[in-house]
């Protein structure tokens, strides 16, 4: 795989990316995740201008995953908002690689962190983010930035099931 920003004509293929790794949220009862639409483009774009969407093509240069970060830093931490994988390339680390890229070539010296928020019982959530060195963040231990974009993510609807914060150091 190679991993590179994500250019504009691509972000249509990510919502594809998005909405076939949706998917598999209906197998496990989370039917309203898998029919949740996808980043508009304006909102892509956002990303793939402030230069935090990286995608992983399958070497004829087609997206099969991407990742996209914050812009700004979030209470000084680099900011995971989303890691997609086409459920065709799944189970290739494809999404640990994009993760990696984020934490080797993104970050500076200032960056103690990566964080993420993500639901704790799906398995390719936080267990599979456990498993790239993320740990879950006690409520009262969550910055004021992470609170606030877990108000959102409520008010979105996804505190119907149970949601964490994470949180994986950078070494450089």
């Amino acid at each position: 795989m190679d991993i590179r920003t994500a250019r504009p004509d691509e972000l249509p293929l990510l919502q594809d990316i998005e909405r076939a790794a949706g998917s598999c949220f209906r197998n496990i009862g989370m039917p309203e995740i898998a029919d949740d639409d996808p980043l508009p483009l304006h909102e892509l774009a956002r990303y793939q201008r402030a230069g935090t969407a990286w995608v992983a093509d399958d070497h004829t240069g087609t997206p099969v995953a991407y990742l996209l970060a914050e812009p700004e830093p979030v209470d000084g931490n680099l900011h995971i908002e989303q890691v997609s994988v086409h459920p065709r390339h799944a189970h290739r680390r494809i999404g640990r690689a994009l993760i990696d890229h984020l934490a080797h070539h993104g970050a500076a010296p200032a960056v103690p962190a990566l964080t993420l928020t993500t639901f704790a019982e799906v398995p390719w959530n936080a267990p599979y983010y456990a498993r790239c060195g993320f740990r879950i963040l006690a409520d009262d231990a969550l910055s004021p930035g992470l609170r606030a974009i877990r108000r959102r993510e409520a008010a979105h609807g996804l505190e119907r099931w149970p949601r964490v914060c994470m949180r994986r150091g950078i070494a450089y």
